[in-house]
């Protein structure tokens, strides 16, 4: 195969879309280029008296698209010449999940419609948005008397990040946007729809990843049956009744080709294949090189933990807390097990941005500090709830909690403790995951924490008792996707034609990799059992104590207050 052909791996980011443009043969990185969303904060439109609420703007994603994309091909240009567009073999994407949109009979957001302008039940519903906590609790309800076998594939309890409690929340709490609406499209298939030129909701390929691990789809037997729809509310039932759709489509399929439409737009030849979309964080585990027994764990605003397990017969055993055990959705031939924390960045972005900033001090300054702490010098402990707990309690109106604290307690010890909750959080899915009979026998990380703090990367290594290898790509969601626009591709035309033969071309693991330390292992084992001792009296296993009432009747007090009187 020359060294000339090129994959595009498209990101769209919690809060910017990315572009990377790589040497199909080797994944080397030729160009690439990042825009943010311009609507909102940092591309989030959020409510001040609603702290679930986080929406986007659909019209951000085409407009950071061109702008992303528009630079790495102009990149592309200068570094390797004019003629290099025309080696370009194909298009792959990710996207955040579940987010997803209300579309028009033509696959055009109703967002759009003059009606509907700054209406933000119109928007996309980012999958960080939590306000359908009680809509997904009627579904897990439900879903235990009827269709148990369901929720044995997404750890027992459906989330209010997916999709059904949202479209449940949207068909109730907008009824005229609903009216207006013919579809409810995740973010991935809506990319993927626009770029290939599809115009009608009914004829939109869906991705299984999207579909298993957010959107409730049984991969035996399909969506949920109509009886089990009518029994959480007759308006789910109506909203799926007339609506036909083909199965969705294994990882690394081919969803269509470049439209004329859109190869105009970013000035590149029509016809060029484009992958069927997957979650971000999972096309990230596949540019970390995912494999039997290989953890990818995804560090940026939110964390996210993969693993495979061979597909036969059977899946594997439920597992309590995980987001889903789908057949197909991160490598073809195996399941995919997905887990994670509902926020990871994001509990050290708010500590700089509320606490930090004020006083001119960023994360570089408090890392710092950090880093001169031994574990456990603090007395500080921290539960990693600030955005509720997504693995293994699944429950979005859990809360943040620093206990330890006393009148000589210094920012940086906070922040270190901050550091360390999320380690904990992470050792309590990855046994959690072992528990199960999956194989955990070695732990890659990416992202953009990972590549940034070094002083995180120790901590994590020292709390799980493992070494962690970094992903040789900064950019492994972008290149997971662009692996995928290889295998969308097909050998014959440069590219690839598995999943896994691209990965071994394409990926590769840094060298070295960060060590634990055993005396600070040994500390941190006290500290995980003092951690799991919160955990589980804030989460509600262990039932002689559950203190999670506590927080959850102060979210209550916090939406009493800021109602504003008739």
């Amino acid at each position: 195969m020359g060294s000339s052909k090129y994959c595009i791996g498209l990101d769209f980011g919690t809060n910017t879309a990315r572009a990377l443009i790589v040497d199909a043969q080797n994944g080397q990185e030729a160009a690439g280029s990042v825009a943010p969303y311009p609507s909102g904060e940092a591309g989030i439109v959020t409510d001040p008296a609603d702290p679930l609420l986080a929406r986007q703007e659909p019209l951000d994603y085409e407009q950071s698209l061109v702008a992303a994309l528009g630079g790495a091909l102009q990149n592309l240009e200068q570094s390797r010449g004019p003629g290099a567009l025309e080696n370009i073999i194909g298009i792959g994407i990710g996207a955040t999940a579940s987010t997803p949109i209300p579309v028009d009979a033509e696959l055009c957001p109703i967002a759009r419609n003059p009606e509907f302008e700054g209406n933000p039940a119109t928007m996309a519903w980012l999958w960080k948005d939590h306000t359908a906590h009680q809509e997904a609790e009627e579904i897990t309800h439900r879903a235990a008397e009827h269709i148990p076998h369901y929720l044995d594939r997404c750890g027992g309890t459906y989330s209010s990040e997916w999709s059904l409690a949202k479209l449940l929340r949207f068909i109730r709490t907008s009824p005229e946007a609903a009216a207006r609406t013919a579809d409810w499209v995740e973010l991935g298939d809506y990319l993927g729809g626009m770029l290939t030129g599809c115009h009608a909701p009914a004829r939109l390929p869906r991705n299984i990843c999207a579909a298993g691990h957010k959107g409730f789809y049984h991969d035996a037997e399909g969506p949920p049956p109509a009886g089990f729809l009518a029994a959480v509310d007759p308006l789910l039932e109506t909203w799926f009744s007339d609506r036909e759709a083909a199965p969705p489509l294994a990882a690394g399929a081919r969803s269509g080709v470049l439209c004329e439409e859109w190869a105009g737009k970013l000035g590149l030849a029509a016809g060029i294949p484009v992958s069927i979309a997957a979650i971000d964080a999972h096309v990230g585990a596949v540019g970390a090189g995912i494999k039997k027994g290989r953890l990818a764990k995804i560090m940026g605003t939110s964390g996210c933990d993969m693993v495979v397990h061979p597909a036969d017969d059977t899946p594997p055993p439920s597992i309590t807390g995980l987001c889903g055990i789908v057949r197909d959705s991160i490598l073809p031939g195996y399941w995919g097990l997905e887990a994670g924390q509902s926020a990871l960045g994001d509990i050290f972005a708010w500590f700089v941005r509320e606490v930090g900033a004020p006083a001119g001090l960023g994360h570089d300054e408090f890392t710092r500090q950090a880093a001169d702490l031994r574990p456990g010098q603090s007395g500080l402990l921290a539960l990693d709830w600030n955005n509720g707990n997504r693995s293994i309690l699944a429950d979005p109106r859990l809360s943040g909690l620093l206990l330890g604290q006393t009148l000589r307690t210094t920012t940086g010890e906070i922040y270190r403790a901050l550091l360390e909750a999320t380690a904990f959080g992470a050792r309590t899915i990855i046994e959690q995951i072992r528990s199960s009979g999956v194989a955990v026998d070695e732990i890659v990380v990416c992202g953009g924490i990972a590549e940034k703090n070094p002083l995180l990367l120790q901590i994590y290594a020292d709390v799980l008792g493992m070494p962690l290898g970094l992903s040789a790509s900064d950019q492994a969601c972008a290149l997971g996707a662009a692996i995928f626009a290889a295998v969308a591709a097909g050998g014959e035309a440069g590219g690839y034609d598995s999943v896994e033969e691209a990965q071994h071309a394409m990926t590769a693991i840094k060298d070295g990799s960060c060590q634990p330390e055993n005396e600070a292992g040994k500390n941190y084992d006290e500290l995980y059992r003092l951690y799991r001792q919160l955990h589980d009296a804030f989460g509600g296993v262990n039932r002689a104590a559950d203190l999670g009432g506590i927080m959850k009747e102060l979210s209550l007090l916090r939406d009493r207050a800021g109602q504003v009187p008739d």
